[in-house]
């Protein structure tokens, strides 16, 4: 099994590299202002599993757009969890939460698609 957050965040070095096919905002709605805490030399997953997680995160942007956000404001634009939940207006557990169901989500497409 493999670790999801550790996943998601070489996907959001490849997807913030440009090398996503998929059009990805450069900032998160709603997160428009936020300084990222600012990863520049991340480790990227390869092409393949990049294309892969993409159609994934593309099927969670039609099913849960909330956690979609969520997903590119924190891995592709690099946005703390904190600093999203204070945005939000609400507790960082809220906010691993649903960060949690997003990964979960797309864990499980994944799993679907091997």
């Amino acid at each position: 099994m493999r670790d999801m957050y550790e996943v998601m965040d070489m996907w959001g070095a490849w997807a913030a590299a440009e090398c996503s096919g998929v059009d990805w905002q450069p900032i998160a709605a709603g997160f428009k202002g936020l300084i990222p805490h600012g990863k520049k030399s991340r480790i990227q997953c390869d092409d393949d599993e990049g294309i892969m997680i993409d159609g994934c995160v593309a099927r969670l942007r039609k099913q849960k757009p909330e956690e979609y956000e969520l997903v590119i404001a924190h891995f592709v634009v690099g946005i703390s969890l904190r600093t999203i939940a204070k945005k939000q207006k609400c507790s960082d557990g809220t906010v691993r939460k649903d960060l949690q169901t997003a990964l979960g989500f797309i864990e499980g497409m994944l799993a679907i698609l091997s």
